[in-house]
């Protein structure tokens, strides 16, 4: 329904609109769509990945003996171990990044070549 102002009340009309009674307007819910990284990637893969980089740091702290933001900057980089054709590579790399660490890092390394054994590289997203 519309309801014009009369000449009196304004100098110009306006108009206004009703909702007519018994009717009832529901706010569009928004459609959540799922992200472009979680359709490009395995979500249980990203958490597999979140959980292993969460690990290293929790490790690191040991060997470093310090707190998260003492660790020398140093980048485990775990598609480029996962390219490495063989475990003796990948500790070998692992073991030259950890060359400033005092304490011993093989079990480190031997632990996290089994929890990287087996998962997938996570490769950059081709634009289409």
């Amino acid at each position: 329904m519309a309801a014009v102002t009369s000449p009196e009340t304004s100098p110009q009309p306006r108009v206004y609109f009703q909702t007519p009674a018994g009717t009832t307007e529901e706010p569009e819910t928004p459609v959540r769509k799922q992200g472009r990284v979680t359709v490009k990637y395995d979500r249980k893969e990203l958490r597999k990945r979140l959980n292993l980089e969460e690990w290293i740091i929790d490790q690191l702290t040991d060997l470093y003996d310090c707190e998260e933001e003492a660790i020398p900057e140093l980048e485990i980089d775990v598609d480029e171990l996962l390219d490495m054709p063989s475990d003796i590579e990948r500790a070998a790399r692992v073991k030259d990044l950890l060359v400033d660490c005092f304490k011993p890092t093989e079990d480190f390394i031997s632990e996290l070549l089994d929890k990287i054994r087996g998962m997938q590289k996570l490769s950059t997203p081709q634009k289409k």
